[in-house]
């Protein structure tokens, strides 16, 4: 368990928040200490019964059964991998930043999911964050199921079509990707490519209370261009990575 406490503690804030937040509500409703009826987001109780957490809760809160564990696991290895990508990367030394992403994202997808009746969020946050990470390192060769290789740009659609075709979903996987485009545009796209004027910046009191490591200005610069290919990591169930390394054998790979 020192282990276990050692590794979590390493993990950068936002990543480890999110990831502990999404074990423990999970398991707390798997084993019945919270009930599922209080946790997932529906419309109603929201605004008729002021029941203001159930955004917050749908976002940790994913329903474990014996049918959805496999996916669960799978999506909370996207979330950490991923997550850590973008803290640690482009986001490092900017928690404030990352933070004000993963709020942007977050709300987008609560008002998306009471329009279309989602009841739980871990899906689309985790393919918002996983698009922008592939969108930022579009180059990157990363691996799918039975050695298919191909360009990270691409991994979101490829997730997407695997999910309709084998579990006859692909929903959250489509509303993940419109959240994360919509970052993407305007945090970069937007302001770089088209001149316009940045129309995500990071609120003040973010930058008050989560302060940028010295040295380090808010906001964003260039889209970081994609360090070139090492060999096209190896691939896990579901999913490619960047960087060459093979799934669960270290930080280097990125399972998709």
């Amino acid at each position: 368990m020192g282990d276990v406490g050692q590794w979590f503690q390493s993990l950068p804030l936002m990543t480890r928040c999110w990831f502990g937040g999404t074990v423990a509500f999970s398991l707390l409703g798997r084993f019945g200490l919270l009930q599922h009826e209080w946790l997932i987001l529906h419309y109603e109780p929201l605004f008729y019964q002021f029941q203001f957490w159930r955004p917050i809760t749908s976002l940790f809160y994913y329903p474990i059964t014996p049918k959805t564990g496999f996916h669960f696991l799978i999506n909370l290895y996207f979330l950490y991998n991923y997550s850590l990508r973008l803290e640690t990367g482009i986001f490092s030394g900017r928690t404030a930043d990352y933070l004000y992403m993963l709020l942007f994202s977050w709300t987008c997808c609560v008002i998306v999911a009471l329009m279309g009746s989602i009841m739980v969020l871990m899906d689309p946050m985790v393919i918002a964050v996983l698009y922008i990470w592939c969108q930022l390192h579009q180059d990157t060769v990363v691996s799918f199921w039975f050695g298919t290789q191909f360009k990270a740009m691409y991994l979101p659609w490829v997730l997407l079509g695997f999910n309709l075709i084998v579990a006859g979903g692909g929903m959250m996987e489509l509303v993940g990707i419109l959240v994360g485009h919509l970052y993407f545009f305007l945090a970069f796209k937007y302001p770089q490519d088209f001149g316009g004027i940045s129309l995500l910046n990071t609120p003040q009191f973010l930058l008050d209370y989560f302060p940028n490591q010295r040295g380090i200005v808010s906001g964003f610069g260039r889209a970081p261009q994609a360090a070139p290919a090492r060999g096209g990591g190896g691939g896990g169930a579901g999913g490619g990575g960047g960087g060459g390394d093979n799934w669960f054998r270290g930080q280097g790979h990125t399972l998709g």
